[in-house]
């Protein structure tokens, strides 16, 4: 069964997220980032064969090429994007989705630095294969 996807949901999404804030210091390690990464599990799962949500899972994601996850219904901006996820593609991604991606899914970004680095320090340890 295929998730239903709708950014008319995505106001309401982003304002349950805001619970989840993180203080603005935290730390770019992967247990800072474990707290950082609480905003995203509402839509990504990192374990090893977990499911789609509303976005991908993200095991396996360093490395990887963006919109291969199978089973995930992908814009047509990410399956065409050419990118390969790396702390760099992933910090600007997570600075400004459509900014990177044009018409991707994604309606969230963190355009806290610090709060990023967190998340993808978490990422790069959280999701290894």
């Amino acid at each position: 069964m295929k998730p239903i996807y709708s950014l008319a949901a995505a106001p309401a999404l982003m304002a349950a997220v805001a619970v989840f804030a993180v203080p603005s210091g935290a730390q770019s390690t992967p247990a800072g980032g474990a707290q950082a990464f609480a905003m995203c599990a509402a839509c990504h799962t990192v374990a090893k064969g977990g499911r789609n949500g509303i976005g991908p899972n993200l095991s396996g994601l360093i490395g990887r090429r963006a919109g291969s996850v199978p089973g995930f219904s992908y814009s047509p901006g990410m399956k065409s994007s050419g990118l390969t996820w790396d702390a760099k593609t992933l910090d600007q991604f997570l600075a400004a989705p459509a900014k990177k991606v044009p018409g991707t899914k994604m309606p969230i970004s963190v355009s806290d630095p610090a709060k990023r680095a967190a998340v993808i320090a978490y990422l790069t340890t959280a999701t290894a294969k």
